[in-house]
């Protein structure tokens, strides 16, 4: 193994000599930095010109992306009931929702709440595709009226007739922001909850508060999530309840969570693993309830509990299984009885200390293959202090609202001249635009789909804010040569830093796309700052997304139009096929030498489904996820059925994931990798020793200091058939590390997959040792001090 690649070489050689500050486009005097929003002023969002587009919705030159719920007849003075109006404005336009579909792209909507108190009575039912967001500087109240029914205030995957309106492992693209929901009319007694969050990936809550009532024995709860494959929610207070949170799904990461005066903080009923990123719990009697015994992995770092008796509650004991592994890190006990309890005998004792790294369940160092179940203190990674805030926590940071900001600190891409329509050429009139006022306006890409046909530059410095999820779309020849790939948008150049932050965007491609590499991150953060050059809310997604097909009248020139779109959808690329014509990108994401990155909610998804339809697809994309980045690097996203692997760190440092998630592509290995691609040594491709069949989930060479806290790696199927997960030989191998490196991997799930971790492609730990049935559960493995071959 060649462990400096070439480029890897070339990209320090260019981030040495050369550091360029954010730039200033041609309009610009000074750089944008503060809001200038005057006090009282709404939020921007409610009177920036709203022309956002859909362009392959039904009926789409009457569609309205954007919806003021006052505009369909919301009061919000706490007294008239809203339900109606709410729901309304959410419905409206032929919407996918009420058991109508399962899934589309066609149909996004903005659902804007300015200030107020919005009275309901039932449920505000969130559409797919569907962003709800209060205003940010005046979150608006949605007040639960004293005789409200229903499943929660905000329901985000419906029942209907006992059937959920969507299938819960594709419930994706939703989002709810900038909400205080208040429960505490309704009876003590009463089933009350908040938010019913049933979801999968691209999805997030942010920002919401949730009052209930504090009388002994309620039974509130602030969320109720029962199944799902997410997903990320961040920045939530929970007030009061019997619980804060009562939770299961697959997989899913919560930061910046808290909760005050509830019976219990968090119920976890069930999953494979979940990553819990700074938990302030205030004067509960339970912070932790696990005792369900469905839970596979749970991984807290940097929590502070006060006033708790008991910090966590586990099931049965389990030193003769591994259900119910657990992982704390520099956890801070103020006046706490019992740190965990399990079936009512205490662990880990409490007081007022901290936990500086504790773990339950089978430990791991180097190539040993059978591990230790320990209940006790475990290997606590090094941290260096860039990943670090002053607190000594892993840094944290909120999707950016810009809630300080004016209307007149925006620009609009769609009136500089794009169109976002998926058929124009809008690559010069972005182009344009970003020229002339990055730096020093926030960018607003209103909704649509803006096809490019050349590299987008990014420059370091630029703010860009999407609608929905407004998509840029990367088409033409320009993106289709493997052996000569190109960038569709790039975020910086080497070398160049400043506050860069995009947030809610899709970044895809138009097929064939054998060459795209979608997004190449190169910008990093300004010295003294943290988490500034980032993405929230912002996904790569390729194949999936209706663009064609589908065709409109202009009421105007009386002309039908035939949308040019992805060509990856179902039509061309069946499952099963073998369509040269079906490569959707040759890199989803690569974060370069001398870039820093804040990735919040990130997913990176080769489509395995068409979402406009319901058949399987099989589509190419290379890579997904490739990192040089000596760091900080911060991510929390997913990355899914790329041929090569999902996320590979060459020469890497410093970097924090957790939760990452993969899954291996459907059809491997028919072909096997690197098919239908070819190995570039250029971009420090993987190698697939001993009959290695099937993509790597996690590839790492050459790398140091790199914390994995939590992490989900997949293996569903051989060639579509499942048949091959009764006896876990879906896959030999699926995460890899070599001796030059150094990784810590906390709560590590595996399903499908016969070795859950190998060095140098030798498969080390066993899947079986670990089993909790379906899935298998690593606590923690880390590197011996080595003896290196």
């Amino acid at each position: 193994m060649v462990f400096t690649s070439l480029l890897l070489l070339a990209l320090g050689a260019i981030v040495s000599q050369t550091i360029h500050v954010a730039a200033l486009g041609s309009a610009c005097g000074v750089p944008l930095t503060t809001g200038n929003a005057l006090w009282g002023e709404p939020y921007w969002l409610e009177n920036i010109h709203h022309q956002g587009v859909a362009p392959f919705a039904p009926n789409a030159t009457e569609y309205k992306v954007f919806r003021n719920v006052k505009d369909y007849g919301a009061v919000g003075d706490g007294v008239h009931d809203d339900t109606a109006a709410i729901n309304a404005a959410i419905s409206t336009g032929s919407r996918c929702g009420n058991l109508t579909c399962g899934s589309s792209t066609t149909t996004p909507a903005v659902v804007y709440f300015p200030a107020g108190t919005y009275l309901v009575s039932t449920p505000l039912q969130a559409y797919y595709y569907t962003v709800m967001v209060g205003d940010a500087r005046t979150p608006p109240t949605l007040l639960a009226s004293a005789n409200f029914t229903g499943l929660a205030v905000i329901d985000a995957d419906p029942y209907t007739n006992n059937q959920n309106w969507y299938i819960n492992q594709d419930s994706f693209y939703r989002s709810a922001r900038n909400f205080v929901i208040d429960l505490t009319r309704m009876p003590a007694n009463a089933s009350a909850t908040g938010i019913h969050w049933e979801v999968s990936q691209s999805t997030s809550l942010v920002n919401v508060v949730v009052n209930m009532s504090t009388e002994p024995g309620n039974n509130h709860q602030g969320i109720y999530m029962e199944v799902g494959s997410g997903g990320f929610m961040g920045d939530l207070v929970f007030n009061g309840g019997k619980y804060g949170i009562w939770v299961g799904n697959q997989q899913f990461t919560v930061r910046n969570l808290t909760v005050n005066n509830a019976n219990t903080a968090v119920f976890g009923s069930w999953n494979w693993g979940w990553t819990y990123q700074r938990v302030i719990i205030n004067d509960c009697q339970i912070g932790f309830n696990l005792s369900g015994g469905g839970n596979g992995g749970e991984a807290i770092i940097d929590a502070v509990i006060t006033n708790t008796p008991v910090f966590i509650k586990t099931p049965t004991p389990t030193n003769v299984s591994v259900a119910g592994s657990l992982v704390l890190n520099n956890i801070q006990l103020n006046n706490v009885s019992t740190a965990v309890m399990e079936n009512g005998t205490t662990i880990l004792a409490g007081g007022t200390r901290t936990i500086e790294s504790w773990g339950k369940g089978n430990i791991y160092t180097g190539t040993h293959p059978n591990g230790t179940f320990t209940q006790g203190k475990i290997h606590s990674a090094h941290k260096h202090s860039v990943l670090l805030d002053h607190n000594g926590f892993i840094v944290s940071k909120g999707h950016p609202m810009y809630a300080d900001y004016s209307v007149d600190q925006f620009k609009s891409v769609r009136s500089l001249g794009a169109v976002g329509d998926g058929m124009a050429d809008d690559t010069e009139a972005i182009k344009a635009a970003l020229a002339k006022y990055a730096g020093c306006y926030i960018i607003y890409f209103d909704a649509g789909i803006y096809k490019v046909t050349s590299t987008i530059h990014v420059p370091a410095g630029t703010r860009i804010v999407g609608e929905a999820w407004t998509q840029i779309m990367g088409a033409g020849l320009n993106f289709n040569n493997q052996e000569d790939p190109n960038v569709v948008v790039q975020v910086g150049t080497p070398g160049s830093q400043g506050i860069t932050e995009i947030t809610d965007i899709v970044f895809t491609t138009q097929g064939p796309a054998a060459g795209a590499i979608v997004v190449e991150w190169n910008v990093r953060d300004p010295p003294g700052l943290q988490g500034a050059a980032g993405m929230w809310d912002s996904h790569i997604r390729l194949g999936g997304g209706k663009f064609e097909v589908l065709s409109h009248a202009d009421i105007n020139l009386l002309l039908f139009i035939i949308a040019n779109g992805t060509h990856l959808q179902d039509a061309e690329c069946p499952a099963g096929s073998f369509n040269l014509e079906c490569f959707a990108a040759f890199l989803g994401l690569h974060i370069t030498y001398g870039a820093s990155a804040y990735l919040e909610g990130t997913w990176v998804w080769l489509a395995d489904h068409d979402l406009d339809g319901s058949d399987q697809l099989t589509l190419f994309s290379g890579r997904g996820i490739l990192s040089h980045s000596q760091g900080p690097v911060w991510m929390i996203g997913t990355s899914e059925h790329h041929i090569l692997y999902q996320y590979s760190l060459v020469g890497a440092k410093n970097h924090y994931m957790g939760l990452i998630q993969t899954e291996t592509p459907y059809f491997q290995p028919d072909p096997a990798p690197p098919g239908p691609f070819d190995i570039s040594n250029v971009y420090d491709d993987p190698t697939f020793a001993n009959d290695t069949t099937m993509a790597w989930g996690l590839w790492v060479q050459s790398s140091t200091d790199i914390i994995v806290f939590g992490a989900g790696h997949y293996s569903f199927f051989q060639n579509y058939s499942a048949t091959c997960e009764g006896n876990t030989t879906c896959q030999t191998q699926i995460v890899n590390v070599d001796w030059a490196s150094s990784v810590s991997i906390y709560s590590l799930a595996t399903v499908g997959t016969t070795y859950q971790i190998s060095i140098e492609e030798n498969g080390i730990i066993y899947f079986a040792n670990d089993s909790e049935g379906f899935s298998s559960t690593v606590t923690l493995w880390s590197p011996a001090p080595a003896i290196y071959p």
